[in-house]
């Protein structure tokens, strides 16, 4: 069992410290395009008529630095996130592994440790999440701290979005089947390919490198389509009530899934549904690929420190029994 907790926390690490540093790197682009998706309204009262719109305020307002407003609450929002769902997913996966007798995990069971471990990670980062979007949200230059943005409202207000985080969490598997619809249709191509040249390469079940990096960021992009109108759903939900220094609050119906929707359907029409989906795409590709990456890079030399403290730990107590 202590095995089974260092490697889980060695992957925790890895995963928190891979967000940590692609959260700082995007995090301009992360503001620019919540501050897009927040804003509703018909054509001629739109604030942002493109994405471009927000840095260009940013600029001639001089407070370029207010891109980074509420940096601090996203990376510990995003550490603590990949923390508990590296964590969890590791614990959970390797459990079943034990409690089950099988030494592999299949598909679907995988997908389903994968959302409880999203669900888990959803409930208990939610309020930073939900303070988060408010400070990218607010006007620049007048975002609040932390402990103000969510002592502003009530603890349920603190949630909002929560339902939607939960359903949200389906994203990955949806991923995960397209990723393996194209990787399945590719590797039938390169067989094909294969047999009409009479050549035996190398084995066509692999996938190279950039292959599996392009169906990747294709199959992220699919999920992210499909289930784009709750993302922008759910940053209108936990967007400031104070942009451009209104003190109108938010009904309640605009603090729903229907509500939003409605709002949108009537200001914007259906191309409302996916306003700012190009800049969450290019902000969620960019995004898994730097954490994977930097994880990969890191998960080594965790894992040796790990390694390195349980030793440590083990020497240090076999010392106190001997005294």
């Amino acid at each position: 069992m202590a095995n089974v907790n260092f490697e889980s926390l060695a992957e925790a690490t890895s995963g928190a410290v891979g967000a940590l540093v692609s959260t700082t790197v995007l995090y301009p682009l992360d503001t620019c395009k919540t501050k897009f998706q927040a804003e509703v309204g018909s054509h001629g009262q739109k604030k942002y008529r493109k994405l471009s719109d927000v840095l260009f305020e940013a600029i001639s307002k001089g407070q370029i630095l207010s891109l980074y407003q509420g940096l601090g609450t996203k990376n510990l929002q995003s550490v603590i996130a990949q923390f508990v769902y590296f964590y969890g997913y590791s614990y959970f996966k390797r459990l079943y592994l034990v409690k089950s007798g099988f030494k592999s995990i299949g598909t679907t069971v995988n997908l389903i440790i994968a959302a409880f471990a999203g669900a888990c990670t959803a409930i208990i980062t939610q309020p930073l999440d939900t303070a988060a979007s408010r400070m990218q949200t607010s006007a620049f230059g007048k975002s609040k701290g932390l402990w103000e943005t969510l002592s502003n409202g009530s603890l349920s207000e603190a949630f909002d979005g929560l339902s939607i985080s939960l359903v949200l969490t389906s994203n990955p598997a949806i991923q995960y089947t397209v990723f393996d619809q194209l990787k399945e249709r590719f590797i039938q191509r390169q067989q094909s390919k294969q047999s009409a040249s009479g050549s035996a390469g190398s084995s066509p079940e692999s996938l190279s490198a950039f292959s599996a990096f392009l169906l990747g960021a294709m199959s992220k992009s699919v999920a992210t389509i499909i289930t784009y109108p709750l993302i922008r759903c759910k940053v209108m939900i936990q967007a400031s009530n104070h942009e451009d220094e209104s003190n109108e609050p938010k009904s309640k119906s605009n603090k729903t899934i229907s509500g939003c929707l409605s709002s949108i359907w009537k200001e914007e029409g259906i191309p409302g549904l996916f306003k700012g989906l190009q800049a969450q795409i290019l902000k969620t590709v960019l995004s898994s690929a730097l954490l994977l990456m930097i994880k990969e890079k890191i998960s080594r030399f965790t894992w040796i420190t790990m390694l390195a403290l349980r030793r440590y730990l083990l020497v240090s107590k076999k010392r106190v029994k001997n005294a």
